[in-house]
C-alpha cells in the first residue's frame, strides 16, 4: 500500500529539529506550542517511531528522528522549489534589509546567497545599525524588514532563534583582568550596552569603554590586540577569540533573542519571500553552546 507523507508536519518536525524548541518552531512556523506538539505527535503515530526525547533543557532527536532529518530537509526542499517554479510569478524589485552589525558575515551570508540564486532579479540592499536604530528605521519606512537583537523576555517580532550573549576576549589574554575593566562596544545604541553596563553595576565591576564608533572591525581590533574585553551573541564569536568562563570573575549575561520585524502593512511579495529565507535559514543554524 502507497503512504504519503504529510509535507506540513514535515515542515514541522524539521523546524522543532533545528530549533529543539517547541516554542521557537511554533513562533517561526505561527502556530501554538500546542499544535506544534500535536503536529509532531500525529508524525510519530504515522511513522510508528518516536522522533525526539523531551529534556528539561529542550528537545533532542531520536537514532530515528536524526536518520530522517536530512531525508526530511530535501523532502522540504524539493517541494518548495516545485511549488515556487510551478505557482509563483518571477519576483523583481527590490528588498531592503536592516540588520545589526555582528549577524551580516557568517550568520546571514547563507540567507543572501539562496535569495539571490532563487530570485536573481530582486536587488538585496543592507542597512546596517543597532537594534533600536533599526526599529526606529522600519518605523520610517528607510528599511522593509528588520533582524532585531533583544533580551529574552522583553523582546517583541517573531523570534527566529535565542542565543546566549557571552564575554569575549583575547586569547590568553589579561585585559579581562584589568580594573577598570576595559570594554568595546559598536556603537553606544547597541543593544547589547545597557545589559552589560548593567551586569557590571551590579556586580560591582568597574568599567572603562574603550571603543564606541559603529564599526565592527574597529571593536573586534580591540579584543583581538587585547586592549579591550566585548560581548557578543555566541554564535558570532570568531574563532581565534575566546568565549570567557567562570574563571574570569565576570558577572552572567542574559540570553537574547534574534526577531523578525515586517512593517505593520506585512511587506510586498520580495519582503514576504525574505522573510521566508530568513526563517528557514536562522531556524535550522546550528545553536551556539
Amino acid at each position: 500500500m502507497t503512504r504519503n507523507l504529510d509535507i506540513t508536519l514535515v515542515r514541522t518536525f524539521v523546524a522543532a529539529a533545528d530549533s529543539a524548541s517547541m516554542t521557537v518552531a511554533a513562533n517561526s512556523l505561527h502556530l501554538t506550542q500546542g499544535a506544534v506538539s500535536q503536529q509532531i505527535r500525529r508524525l510519530e503515530e504515522a511513522l510508528g517511531v518516536p522522533l525526539f526525547e523531551r529534556e528539561r533543557r529542550g528537545l533532542r532527536l531520536t537514532p530515528a528522528g536524526e536518520r530522517m532529518l536530512g531525508k526530511a530537509r530535501r523532502l522540504l526542499g524539493m517541494n518548495d522549489e516545485i511549488w515556487r517554479e510551478m505557482t509563483a510569478s518571477a519576483l523583481q524589485g527590490r528588498v531592503r534589509l536592516g540588520v545589526p552589525y555582528d549577524l551580516v558575515g557568517s550568520t546571514l551570508a547563507p540567507v543572501f546567497k539562496a535569495y539571490t540564486e532563487a530570485w536573481p532579479q530582486v536587488e538585496i540592499s543592507l542597512v546596517c545599525g543597532s537594534s533600536p536604530e533599526l526599529v526606529d528605521a522600519l518605523a520610517d519606512g528607510a528599511v522593509d524588514l528588520a533582524i532585531v537583537e533583544a533580551p529574552v523576555g522583553v523582546a517583541s517580532g517573531e523570534c527566529l532563534r535565542v542565543e546566549p550573549l557571552v564575554w569575549v576576549g583575547a586569547r590568553g589574554g589579561v585585559a579581562r583582568t584589568k580594573r577598570p575593566l576595559p570594554v568595546s562596544m559598536v556603537t553606544d545604541t547597541c543593544a547589547f550596552r545597557p545589559v552589560v553596563l548593567d551586569a557590571l553595576r551590579d556586580q560591582g565591576v568597574e568599567w572603562r569603554t574603550v571603543f564606541e564608533n559603529g564599526n565592527i572591525e574597529a571593536t573586534t581590533a580591540t579584543v583581538r590586540t587585547d586592549l579591550a574585553i566585548t560581548a557578543w551573541l555566541a554564535s558570532t564569536v570568531p574563532a581565534d577569540l575566546e568565549i570567557l568562563g567562570a574563571d574570569a570573575a565576570l558577572p552572567p549575561l542574559p540570553r537574547f533573542a534574534i526577531n523578525l520585524h515586517l512593517p505593520a502593512h506585512g511587506g510586498d511579495a520580495t519582503t514576504l519571500e525574505f522573510a521566508r529565507f530568513l526563517r528557514a535559514e536562522l531556524t535550522r543554524q546550528p545553536k551556539a553552546a
